[in-house]
């Protein structure tokens, strides 16, 4: 099972990344692109990525806009691994805006 990160972990990782909040109970980032197939578009390229990783975010899809929410449910928390994954949304959603 991975280690959870300490809030002070979480808050050092949240640095790193774009437009991230959260805790140790998970993080998550909302953005908006430019239309619904764009939106798509990201969740489509995540989920490669994801299936690779072998974690997986939530996503909720409203129209052009996107939250993604990452924890690691078996663990009980943020690990490194979610912040790995949102290193990649955020490498996603760069390559698309």
């Amino acid at each position: 099972m991975a280690d959870l990160l300490t809030a002070e972990a979480v808050r050092e990782e949240l640095g790193g990344l774009t437009e991230w909040s959260g805790d140790p109970t998970g993080i998550g980032r909302t953005v908006q692109l430019g239309s619904f197939p764009d939106a798509i578009a990201v969740v489509d390229r995540v989920a490669v990525v994801a299936e690779r990783l072998d974690h997986h975010p939530d996503i909720d899809i409203r129209w052009r806009t996107l939250t993604f929410r990452c924890v690691t449910h078996s663990a009980g928390g943020v690990t490194h691994r979610d912040v790995e994954l949102a290193r990649h949304i955020d490498d996603i959603v760069r390559s698309v805006r």
